[in-house]
């Protein structure tokens, strides 16, 4: 499996000190059927420890993914920040997700 970063989630992940092996692991979980959440269209949302701190306070990512070929993070945000994504968003994923897929 490949893993890549958008431009946006490469600076949010620089900034938030989330290292590449936080990334792998969290595709790996979902490569293994352990998805948080699993928003349709090949979009999904993984947890992501904050240093020092367990998943669930930590970062949630937006991940574009098609099992045994690639995944994309393209979003993440802090759950001390935002709880969630707004509906709208979601529809933009997918979207960004039949486009990456074509």
């Amino acid at each position: 499996m490949r893993i890549y970063k958008s431009r946006w989630f490469q600076r949010f992940a620089a900034k938030e000190g989330i290292a590449d092996v936080a990334l792998c692991e969290a595709v790996a979980r979902a490569e293994r059927g352990l998805v948080d959440a699993d928003l349709g269209g090949e979009v999904i949302k993984q947890r992501i420890a904050k240093a020092g701190q367990g998943r669930s306070k930590g970062y949630r990512t937006i991940v574009l993914v098609r099992r045994g070929y690639r995944a994309f993070f393209v979003y993440g945000f802090a759950k001390s920040r935002r709880a969630n994504i707004e509906n709208d968003e979601k529809v933009q994923f997918k979207q960004a997700a039949r486009h990456v897929w074509g």
